[in-house]
């Protein structure tokens, strides 16, 4: 590859998506040169607009319901889907051909996500994607968008950095980034959004953050977007002299966000028109969900206005005399938003889980307890001594404490563009501090909650060239396969299980860790399932550490690793001896290979990404 002129980041939001990126020749370290691009799309049938963010909707016509050329761009006349503004809008009106939360859908282990499943209430009549092709289609729009504007500067030519939640497992990561090739994306690495966002906050500080943050301090990076809620802990460490920054943990993977936020005020309003005598259908109430996330948006950015009209039509023929007209109000949004999702709790409060049916519908699996507190309570509370062995911490930790403290607050995602909601958050983390008497939390500000991602994307890969600070941590969590015990059978009891650790917490990318004492047989010619857990608080385990015990909750599922094994030169059913190795790649995935203890032939260990069907 050819020196790139530029370094791009793109978020790939669950709501929005945004390209912005730095030109490498004309910055000098952290003073950077970056621009964001305006994004072509139709905002209506036929009319084309540049916008600085591309919503994440996919829209999917009726072949009778637009005219010749409503749906061309720049770059083609062809296409017969619409992608961005006018897909959203376009898809609150016929809700039954919206694809949305796509990125939600592709980090769902409970469905084949190669399979078009989406929208995945339409019926039979209405065409269906992927979660894998939806992602790829609004990668390849960001594509054509920038070969479109930069015709001298080919995207693939180019760096570029696609985000991902922190949360995400190496299944959502290896998906991410076959979308992100199946769009045509050459040279790709993934980033972290928090760490992104983080970046982004160093870059636009333009040099003075090691002013705003000294050795000693852990920065809890929040980001709560349209469809996760992610959680971050970054230390501030000294090193030679210079300030250096070590991500310690990263939250659980919550589908928590913006989209449930909408679904609870459309069910407030569907109570007020309830109490009126006008019923809603399940079509309506999607339709319904959409208008109140305009409604919701237009509320919380603006607190003079007390009330936004909310209309939902009907699908009747005589659509404005059917029409179900309403409002949301101020006062209802602040306290549906504060009390459900950001309610004042003590420290020691955990998300509620409950016992799930034995049949559910197919749907996303979101989060049980809404309240974004309890879950931060979670995190802060099991990562208590997460920086008791890192240089200049020790012995500055209090012992005594119940959770992590951190010292600085990072707000990110458009929920936090809201005032009112990142005031809710600080408050209630400063009480905990408060309660054991530890420091008030400050807030870091400066950030730019629709284009941090995007920009703090484009600076990281401008920093893996060697220019800038980098956040040093690897894999946010350890890695671990089940190894079966080969006892005689017990009635009634299963057979006993162990974890080996094939990837250690912290694992540097490029770096192979190769299990040359653990033998595994593999059967060749046939699919064969290995149970795969990771754990974001075990820190002190090593490569080949054999777990005979484990707290419940320290190790946690995180789906399969499916390996099939050619029979070639072997017959079928032959048991193949092998050892595994672990590499975190340059891309930002974790890739399990393989390697046969004679021979040497090598098999690449995939992920499970086609899920089960439930």
């Amino acid at each position: 590859m050819n020196t790139p002129q530029f370094s791009i980041g793109i978020d790939l939001g669950t709501t929005h998506c945004a390209l912005a990126y730095v030109d490498i020749a004309a910055s000098d370290g952290e003073k950077t040169s970056y621009g964001v691009l305006d994004i072509p799309q139709l905002t209506a049938p036929g009319a084309l607009e540049n916008l600085p963010l591309l919503p994440s909707f996919l829209y999917l016509p009726h072949e009778s319901e637009l005219a010749a050329g409503d749906l061309a761009l720049p770059w083609t006349d062809k296409q017969d889907f619409a992608v961005g503004e006018l897909a959203r809008t376009r898809g609150a009106q016929t809700p039954i051909r919206l694809v949305s939360s796509a990125k939600s859908w592709l980090c769902h282990p409970g469905v084949d996500r190669r399979a078009a499943i989406l929208p995945n209430d339409a019926p039979p009549e209405v065409a269906r994607v992927s979660p894998l092709e939806a992602s790829t289609r609004y990668l390849t729009h960001l594509r054509q968008a920038w070969d479109a504007a930069h015709p001298e500067a080919p995207f693939d030519q180019q760096d570029v950095t696609v985000t991902i939640p922190a949360s995400f497992d190496p299944a959502a990561r290896e998906l991410t980034a076959e979308a992100a090739r199946a769009a045509g994306y050459q040279h790709l690495t993934l980033l972290e959004e928090p760490q992104a966002a983080l970046y982004h906050w160093i870059q636009g500080s333009a040099g003075r953050w090691r002013k705003d943050v000294t050795p000693g301090d852990i920065i809890l990076v929040v980001d709560v977007g349209g469809g996760t809620s992610d959680f971050s802990l970054i230390a501030v460490l000294e090193r030679e002299g210079n300030l250096e920054l070590h991500r310690v943990a990263v939250g659980d993977h919550i589908l928590l966000g913006g989209d449930n936020m909408d679904l609870t005020l459309a069910h407030v309003v569907a109570r007020k028109l309830a109490a009126e005598g006008k019923t809603l259908d399940p079509w309506q109430m999607r339709a319904l969900t959409h208008a109140c996330r305009s409604a919701k948006e237009s509320l919380l950015s603006d607190a003079s206005l007390d009330v936004q009209p909310i209309v939902v039509a009907s699908r009747g023929t005589k659509l404005i005399g059917g029409s179900v007209r309403t409002e949301l109000t101020q006062t209802e949004v602040r306290a549906t938003l504060l009390d459900g999702f950001f309610p004042v709790v003590d420290a020691a409060a955990r998300p509620a889980i409950r016992t799930r049916g034995g049949l559910t519908q197919l749907g996303l699996p979101y989060a049980q307890d809404a309240g974004v507190t309890r879950h931060l309570a979670a995190l802060l509370g099991r990562q208590a001594g997460a920086t008791a062995e890192l240089e200049g911490f020790a012995g500055k930790i209090d012992a005594d404490a119940s959770f992590l403290h951190p010292t600085a607050v990072l707000f990110n995602g458009g929920v936090f563009k809201s005032g009112i909601l990142t005031e809710r958050m600080l408050a209630t983390l400063n009480g905990w501090l408060g309660a054991e008497e530890a420091q008030a939390a400050r807030m870091l500000t400066g950030a730019d909650m629709d284009l941090a991602v995007a920009r703090g994307a484009a600076y990281y890969g401008y920093v893996r060239r060697g220019q800038g600070v980098r956040i040093r941590g690897g894999t946010a969590r350890a890695y671990y396969v089940a190894v079966e015990s080969s006892m005689p059978a017990i009635p009634g009891m299963e057979p006993p299980v162990q974890a080996l650790c094939i990837a250690p917490f912290g694992m540097e990318e490029g770096i192979e860790a190769d299990l040359q004492t653990q033998e595994f047989g593999l059967v060749v010619g046939e699919p064969v399932f290995l149970r795969f857990m990771g754990s974001s608080v075990r820190r002190q385990d090593t490569l080949g550490n054999l777990l005979d015990f484990w707290p419940a909750d320290e190790l946690q599922e995180l789906g399969e690793i499916q390996v099939t094994l050619p029979a070639e030169g072997r017959q079928i059913g032959e048991v193949v001896q092998v050892r595994l190795r672990a590499v975190a790649t340059e891309t930002g995935t974790l890739e399990l290979t393989a390697v046969a203890t004679q021979g040497g032939e090598r098999w690449k260990v995939e992920f499970d990404v086609r899920g089960v069907s439930q």
